[in-house]
């Protein structure tokens, strides 16, 4: 059976990188997995950064970048990332009213395709992440998510599907990996508990919504202890050509946050990976 090499995303473990980044990756490689996936900086320099994840052997396959930075300065974004030696930059997220079929969205998805051209020109590739929201179907019967990859080319937009939301959303997430067969290089691995209707998902990763008070229950959880059906996924996965798999976990209960990274770790070990 191929495997593909399994990456985690640091903010997984974002308290612990920001008060010590070196010990933090060091116990990251001693799991046994291959990269990372940045989320910030935190406090240090790229020169630290680049310094360390040269010493234990942990390439930064790729990063998170917020997209007002990318606005702010994406030559810097480029160049910073670039020298850390990322193929991917990220948009990890797109705020209220700049989503498809919102105002502001024609202006955001010129930008995306602007920022797609730097990041090739640079030799690297801009990808974006989803969340649930991007399933809300527009006027013509697409899903929003669709329409974003439908207004760019693969060379400017190449697609970094999160595997919770997708399922979160309703939809299957090996189905939809699937579907963009060979521009979906890096796959988000995320596992999680939902029981009854709604629940209160973005303040659990700090994000204030305008969501109604809910009676439903939702917790992330590590690989293999969720919903999320992980074997399908990864066959998903190889069959539509990623290059990297990241597992990623934005929460947890009960067990620390490198504790939850490791069972995940484990868990893919079991199946091969």
């Amino acid at each position: 059976m191929k495997t593909l090499p399994v990456a985690v995303q640091v903010y997984s473990v974002r308290d612990e990188a920001a008060a010590d980044f070196r010990g933090t990756m060091l116990k990251l490689k001693a799991m046994g997995y291959a990269g990372v996936e940045l989320a910030g900086l935190y406090t240090y320099s790229k020169e630290e950064i680049k310094s360390v994840l040269d010493e234990v052997g942990l390439p930064a396959v790729s990063a998170h970048v917020p997209f007002f930075e990318m606005r702010a300065d994406i030559g810097k974004v480029i160049e910073t990332y670039k020298y850390l030696g990322c193929q991917y930059i990220v948009v990890p997220y797109l705020m209220e009213g700049e989503r498809p079929g919102d105002p502001a969205y024609a202006a955001v998805a010129a930008d995306i395709a602007r920022f797609g051209d730097a990041c090739a020109a640079a030799g690297l590739q801009l990808l974006y992440h989803n969340h649930d929201f991007e399933f809300k179907v527009m006027p013509n019967g697409n899903f929003a998510l669709d329409e974003l990859y439908a207004g760019t080319t693969p060379k400017q937009l190449q697609v970094e599907p999160d595997t919770c939301w997708i399922k979160v959303a309703g939809q299957d997430p090996a189905a939809y990996i699937r579907k963009y067969n060979g521009r979906v290089p890096v796959v988000h691995l995320k596992d999680f508990f939902k029981e009854g209707a709604g629940g209160k998902f973005y303040e659990l990763i700090g994000i204030e919504t305008k969501e109604e008070k809910s009676k439903g229950y939702f917790e992330f959880r590590p690989l293999g202890l969720g919903q999320n059906d992980i074997p399908s996924i990864l066959a998903a996965s190889v069959d539509a050509g990623a290059s990297w798999v990241v597992v990623e976990q934005d929460e947890t209960v009960g067990r620390s946050r490198l504790e939850a990274v490791e069972i995940s770790r484990n868990y893919l070990r079991t199946l091969g990976w």
